[in-house]
């Protein structure tokens, strides 16, 4: 087999590093700002949770009562 024509490796190497290193920085971007997230969209979900048990809880009582 000739060493010439095997096509595994890259024309331009240094383009390939540059894609992979945007598309690294671009992932780490998006995980770090999902992060930041993390505790408010709990909240949000707690208060969203906590929000229907009392409103479930009001309609019971409501429908008890009349």
């Amino acid at each position: 087999m000739d060493e010439g024509n095997v096509k595994d490796r890259p024309e331009h190497p240094s383009r390939w590093d540059r894609l992979r290193s945007a598309m690294t920085r671009c992932l780490r971007k998006g995980i770090s700002r999902q992060g930041r997230n993390v505790s408010g969209e709990f909240l949000k979900g707690a208060a969203y949770k906590l929000g229907s048990g009392a409103v479930t809880l009001i309609i019971i009582w409501w429908e008890t009562r009349h």
